[in-house]
């Protein structure tokens, strides 16, 4: 077994291992943080796999903005993690069940027939002077070109989607323009009530006395 066949199984141990913290801690923010770690391991995977700009893109792109941004929401959500502890007891043999199923399904597909080295080997080296940024933009704009597009034109009316959602006018909404504030006067806001002063000592003593 020679080093390359090592560090491949020491980060596909830490991915899966990873991949359970994810959904069996309680804290919100352990969860995340284990998420950045299983990125972390399939991006050395890819690298294994000479697939060195993806791996780049999966640390820049959801490490560097997604997961900063998961963190940034779920500390502001404030979550009560009282309240997540309550049911994962409760569901966890349902959770179980579901999970050994997956994992059959997975080992039925996933497996020696379809995807060993016999039916797919390893693939050949490449040269010194391969260029992985340029064999994914040769193959995206030539041969996925339309699905490509698709997916941006998708992703455009899902920001602009976003952005109207954000701007709309609310009925019960309350607000106040710079005009009126600045022409209002202290008559219109303010009104002055004279009353008598009464004092509740002086009452009170006279009621005794009486």
């Amino acid at each position: 077994m020679g080093l390359e066949s090592i560090t491949f199984y020491i980060f596909s141990a830490i991915l899966v291992g990873s991949a359970v913290l994810v959904v069996s801690l309680r804290n919100p923010v352990f969860c995340a943080l284990a998420l950045v770690l299983a990125f972390f391991t399939s991006a050395g995977l890819w690298i294994l796999l000479e697939a060195e700009f993806l791996a780049l893109t999966l640390i820049l792109v959801y490490v560097g903005a997604v997961m900063v941004l998961f963190l940034f929401v779920v500390m502001m959500l404030d979550i009560n993690l009282a309240v997540l502890r309550e049911g994962f007891t409760r569901y966890l043999p349902f959770g179980l069940g579901v999970a050994i199923v997956l994992v059959a399904q997975l080992a039925l597909i996933v497996g020696p027939e379809n995807f060993g080295l016999e039916a797919m080997p390893k693939p050949e080296p490449h040269a010194a002077d391969y260029s992985n940024t340029k064999e994914i933009g040769r193959v995206l704009y030539t041969v996925y070109l339309y699905p490509f597009e698709l997916a941006a034109v998708i992703l455009v009316v899902a920001i602009i989607a976003a952005i109207s959602l954000t701007l709309r006018r609310r009925r019960k909404k309350q607000t106040m323009t710079p005009e009126d504030q600045v022409n209002v006067r202290s008559k219109d806001r303010v009104r002055l009530v004279k009353m008598a002063s009464s004092n509740r000592s002086g009452s009170s003593a006279s009621n005794k006395n009486e």
